[in-house]
C-alpha cells in the first residue's frame, strides 16, 4: 500500500492561509515581514520580485512562494498594474498556528526562502486556481473563508509537486521524496512515541544501520536522533499551548516521565517547559 508522505506532518503541522489581497497591484508595493510566509498568486504580469538584494522578471501567471517571513517589493506597471491575489501563510503546529510562522515547523524549514513556479507547471491544480481567481476577484457571500481554503488546496498541491519533482535538494522535505527515507520518516511523523531506534528506523526504510545514518544525514541534514528529538519537543510545544499537563505530554511524545521531557526541553529550549508556556 502507498504510503501518504504529508498526511502525517499536515495532520500534526498544519497550514492556515488568510487571503489579504485580490485585485491589481500599481507601481511598487512593499510587503513587510509579519512573522508569517506568503503565497501570492500572479493572475497578470508582468512583475518584478526584490527581496535580499534579489530581482526576478514575472512575465506569465506564476505562483511566488515565501515558506519563511522575508521583507519584498513588487513593482508593476504604474497604470495597468498585475493582477493577483495574495495571503498570509502561517505554518505552525495546531495551537500556535494563528500566532506565528513556527521556525521548527518540519514544513516550513524544509523550503527554500523563495520559490517561483509558472501556474501552469503545478499538476492538477488548474480547476483550483481558476476558482480561486474566480472567487478573489469577485464580491460574493462567504468569499474570504472560500478562498482562503482553496489557497491551502494549492499548498498541498505545491508541496505534493516538490516532494514528486525532487525540486528540495535537503531537509525533511527532501527525506520524504527519498522513497526509502520516507518510510522511516512517516513512521516517525505518524508514532512520535515509539521507541525508535536507529536499528528499527533502518529496518523501516529497508536499509543498513550504517547506510541509512550515511543516508539520512546527507538528505535531511541531521542525524535520525536529533531529527526526531525535534519533532518531539515541537510537538511538546503545542500540547504545552493546549494547556495539557506534563505527563500525558510526554506519554503522548515518546518520554517515560515529566521529568525526562523537562530534561529534553530545557535541554533543546533552554528554558524548562512551564517557563516556555508561561513565556
Amino acid at each position: 500500500m502507498a504510503v501518504d508522505r504529508l498526511q502525517g506532518l499536515l495532520s500534526r503541522f498544519s497550514v492556515s492561509a488568510r487571503m489579504f489581497h485580490s485585485g491589481p497591484l500599481c507601481g511598487i508595493t512593499d510587503i513587510d515581514d509579519n512573522g508569517l510566509g506568503q503565497l501570492h498568486l500572479v493572475r497578470r504580469g508582468p512583475l518584478e520580485v526584490r527581496h535580499a538584494g534579489e530581482v526576478v522578471r514575472v512575465d506569465e501567471p506564476s505562483l511566488l512562494f515565501y515558506p519563511r517571513p522575508l521583507a519584498h517589493r513588487f513593482i508593476s506597471d504604474d497604470l495597468a498594474g498585475a493582477d493577483m491575489a495574495c495571503a498570509n501563510l502561517a505554518f505552525g503546529s495546531g495551537a500556535s498556528v494563528a500566532l506565528r510562522t513556527d521556525a521548527h515547523h518540519p514544513i516550513a524549514r524544509s523550503l527554500p526562502p523563495f520559490l517561483c513556479l509558472p501556474l501552469a507547471a503545478l499538476p492538477g491544480a488548474a480547476p483550483v486556481l481558476d476558482l480561486l481567481f474566480d472567487e478573489a476577484f469577485a464580491l460574493r457571500c462567504g468569499r474570504q473563508v472560500l478562498v482562503d481554503r482553496l489557497f491551502d488546496a494549492v499548498l498541498v498541491l505545491l508541496l505534493r509537486h516538490l516532494l514528486d519533482s525532487g525540486h528540495i535538494k535537503d531537509g525533511p522535505l527532501a527525506g520524504l521524496g527519498h522513497p526509502q527515507l520516507a518510510k522511516a520518516l512517516v513512521a516517525m511523523h505518524d508514532e512520535p512515541a515509539s521507541p525508535w531506534t536507529l536499528e528499527t528506523l533502518a529496518a523501516r526504510a529497508g536499509m543498513s544501520r550504517s547506510r541509512f545514518a550515511e543516508v539520512f544525514a546527507q538528505v535531511v541534514g541531521e542525524t535520525p536522533a536529533a531529527y526526531l528529538a525535534q519533532y518531539r519537543i515541537t510537538l511538546a510545544k503545542d500540547a504545552l499551548l493546549r494547556g495539557e499537563g506534563l505527563e500525558r505530554i510526554a506519554q503522548q511524545v515518546g518520554y517515560g516521565s515529566a521529568a525526562a521531557l523537562s530534561r529534553a526541553f530545557s535541554g533543546a529550549c533552554g528554558v524548562s517547559p512551564r517557563e516556555w508556556r508561561a513565556q
